[in-house]
């Protein structure tokens, strides 16, 4: 029986007296690739802050794990969860090497340099970087090394938001490609993107956000060919 790793009930987020996220339900099982996809401004990120403590929702429940969460974000990294933020975030003033270190800094495990082996491998670019400072690298750089510091810290959850905001198309099929790949290899993941063409053909599943309700859901596959995505969003 497949596990539930995230639950979303009934959540609402507030900023003062604005409704940001308006009593959503949202579910995520082990090993799925879940899509939320939806224009600026919907409550996509909102959402993606509120399950990583962040951001403490007015009410509802986040369940990660079938454990209800505290909204604490250190405690959620250490039980597995892992956030790679909307501008990536990553060390300017450390290097690959060093940021890829802090991604791990929790594990205890003999399997860290092994998995820093296996990083360079998902991105060659950064190996080539390794010992560069993280601020001297392009954007599409960067991102490679913040989605690798957060697979170092081994997740069983991991929160992606936005990561190919403002890349070159080539950059965006790499990135795309290395998700797939972890992906297939058994990780769970909840993805944000705007590029909803890209991010229907890789998942599992998928919600429709809209000024901060889910207005749809279903398969990638169905929702890429269903008429009022493709007007909305992919540009049919």
């Amino acid at each position: 029986m497949t596990q539930q790793v995230l639950a979303l009930n009934n959540l609402v987020i507030s900023y003062g007296g604005i409704e940001a996220v308006k009593g959503i339900n949202l579910f995520v099982d082990d090993g799925e690739l879940i899509s939320l996809i939806g224009s600026n401004g919907a409550g996509k990120t909102t959402t993606l802050k509120a399950i990583a403590g962040l951001i403490a929702p007015k009410s509802g429940q986040i369940l990660f794990r079938q454990t209800l969460s505290n909204g604490r974000s250190h405690e959620l990294v250490d039980k597995g969860m892992a956030l790679v933020p909307e501008g990536r975030g990553v060390f300017t003033r450390m290097t690959v090497m060093e940021n890829l270190q802090m991604g791990a800094y929790l594990r205890t495990d003999d399997e860290v340099f092994p998995d820093m082996e296996k990083m360079f491998q998902y991105f060659p670019r950064i190996k080539e970087r390794a010992h560069q400072l993280a601020g001297t690298l392009s954007g599409g750089e960067q991102q490679m090394l913040a989605i690798a510091r957060a697979l170092m810290s081994k997740p069983s959850l991991l929160l992606l938001d936005e990561p190919t905001m403002g890349l070159s198309p080539i950059m965006v099929e790499t990135i795309f490609d290395v998700i797939r790949q972890i992906a297939q290899q058994g990780m769970t993941i909840l993805l944000v993107e705007q590029n909803a063409k890209i991010a229907l053909s890789i998942s599992d599943r998928a919600y429709v956000m809209e000024s901060g309700e889910i207005t749809m859901e279903g398969s990638g596959e169905d929702l890429g060919k269903d008429p009022r995505i493709q007007e909305a969003y992919l540009g049919a």
